[in-house]
């Protein structure tokens, strides 16, 4: 395994330009834990390189060229590697980048795996978005963006544009497979595993208002769809294998969503497992300060899109005929809601972000599809981030959205499954730099849960989960300089996650190298 780490770093090395600047780093990290496993935020939001193993640590070699080093050309390009040895981890030798990048004028085209950031959303501070996360490891594939907002002509500015359309194969087929070795048939289905799933991703954003003014306002749509590749279930289920639709046709509906699942008769559902969230953002940037606050509704249907959903079937031989117009109403009651305050004056406290978070209601406790002999429609229980053909919206057993959802990592039952997906809570994240080269952050959340509609908890159960980091940058004139350490401390109290307690570590060493 050393070797072919070594051998990863000397492709790495040699790919990188003769006439660039390269940004290389070194990092190691080591993390032990007291209780079931390590704490929430010594764990979650870390791009999937993290492990619950009471005692993990990694050590990580990286060296990137940036793609903004080209930015007086209209044509641009980039290359990133990042390779970790971990112990304890779902894996030992994690591929976590390698990705090059071409970039002409405003557009990106990205081939490979890479860490794209939270959106609307600040990074260090949230508890994180609801559909297009940083909690799970980066999915390889190809990727066209226009990361920065274009300027539509002709609105003086005030109009602006981006977003992004990706395909990619997730890598976690192996550990799937390890996973699920003892597990018993889940509650509501009886899939094992999928193998060679595809992932789409897409998402747009809007801005309205002129960037140098003090007032702005974000609204965005951001959805993703898992497709393709094989579905195994247990034994004497109906369909052991199930085959789904990939290819070019199953692009095309992970694109735009149409089409049905293989086991859709009468009642069709969109071809894969699509996912999505409804963002917004109001910023408002004064001279000494900022504050911005933000929503994130997330949805996996169309009674949770559109809160809307057709209820005007026939009876008799029309019965799965539109023959009314009527619609059946749902409310919005889950939503991620947030403000972000910016302190630009004050070194002790630069930033506070404060969350609430309800994801209770699904549209409704019932779900029925209209009968012969009952035409009433309603599309409830919608089971967010499962799936009863694809194992959720996770990858390597972290969900991909927000982390406040259970990965199926922490199940000891060996079903990939999200077991509490029904929960509110409260979030509180503050940072600050105090001296030259520190920085702290602490995060505080209270989450009360229900378990899910199919298998709720008997008694709802609370968790608070808190953090305590600093992190300290040698300075330049220092012997020490290009080397930053992070210590962290971090506890979990309650019956969602248990009683942990931890200490992690991280060391790394940064350089920058520009040649000729």
């Amino acid at each position: 395994m050393k070797k072919s780490c070594l051998f990863l770093v000397l492709i790495m090395a040699c790919a990188m330009p003769a006439y660039a600047q390269v940004e290389i780093y070194t990092e190691a990290l080591f993390s032990a834990a007291d209780g079931r496993h390590t704490p929430l935020w010594l764990n979650a939001n870390k791009y999937g390189l993290s492990s619950l193993d009471k005692t993990n640590g990694y050590v990580r070699i990286g060296a990137f060229k940036p793609l903004g080093n080209d930015s007086t050309k209209q044509w641009k390009y980039a290359l990133g590697a990042d390779l970790a040895l971990a112990a304890n981890f779902t894996s030992t030798m994690i591929v976590q980048q390698l990705y090059g990048e071409i970039g002409w004028k405003k557009g990106v085209l990205t081939v490979g795996a890479k860490e794209q950031p939270l959106q609307l959303k600040n990074q260090e501070l949230s508890a994180g978005s609801q559909t297009l996360g940083i909690n799970a490891r980066p999915v390889p594939g190809v990727r066209l963006e226009l990361p920065t907002y274009w300027n539509v002509p002709g609105t003086k500015g005030f109009l602006g544009l981006r977003g992004h359309v990706f395909y990619g194969w997730t890598t976690d087929d192996g550990w799937q497979k390890d996973f699920t070795t003892e597990s018993k048939p889940p509650y509501s289905q009886n899939l094992i595993r999928t193998e060679n799933t595809m992932l789409h991703t897409k998402a747009g954003y809007v801005r309205l208002g002129k960037e140098s003014k003090p007032l702005t306002v974000e609204l965005g749509l951001e959805m993703g769809c898992q497709f393709g590749g094989t579905s195994y279930y247990f034994p004497g289920s109906p369909r052991p294998v199930m085959h789904n639709q990939g290819g070019l046709k199953g692009m095309l509906q992970a694109l735009v969503p149409s089409g049905g699942d293989i086991v859709d008769e009468n009642y069709r559902n969109k071809e894969g497992n699509h996912v999505g969230s409804w963002v917004a953002r109001v910023n408002y940037d004064a001279t000494s300060w900022g504050l911005s606050a933000y929503a994130d509704h997330y949805f996996e249907d169309q009674s949770s899109m559109f809160f809307l959903d057709y209820d005007g079937f026939g009876t008799g031989e029309e019965w799965d005929s539109w023959e009314h117009f009527n619609w059946l109403v749902y409310d919005l009651r889950d939503i991620q809601l947030g403000l972000e305050l910016h302190l630009k004056r004050c070194k002790w406290l630069n930033a506070a972000v404060l969350e609430y978070i309800n994801t209770r209601y699904q549209s409704g406790p019932v779900y029925h599809d209209h009968t012969r002999t009952m035409p009433d429609h309603i599309g409830g229980r919608d089971g967010y981030y499962n799936h009863y053909i694809f194992t959720g919206w996770q990858h390597w057993g972290q969900v991909m959205g927000n982390p406040l959802y259970r990965s199926p990592l922490y199940n000891s039952d060996g079903v990939i499954t999200v077991e509490n997906n029904s929960f509110r809570a409260f979030h509180l994240g503050i940072s600050g730099q105090p001296a030259c080269g520190l920085h702290y952050r602490l995060l505080a959340t209270w989450q009360k849960g229900w378990g899910n509609y199919m298998k709720p908890y008997i008694d709802p159960q609370t968790n608070v989960s808190l953090m305590a980091e600093a992190d300290y940058r040698f300075p330049t004139s220092s012997t020490l300089s290009g080397w930053e350490m992070t210590v962290a401390a971090a506890i979990d109290c309650g019956k969602l996650l248990g009683d942990n307690s931890g200490m992690q570590l991280t060391v790394r060493r940064c350089l920058s190298i520009n040649s000729k």
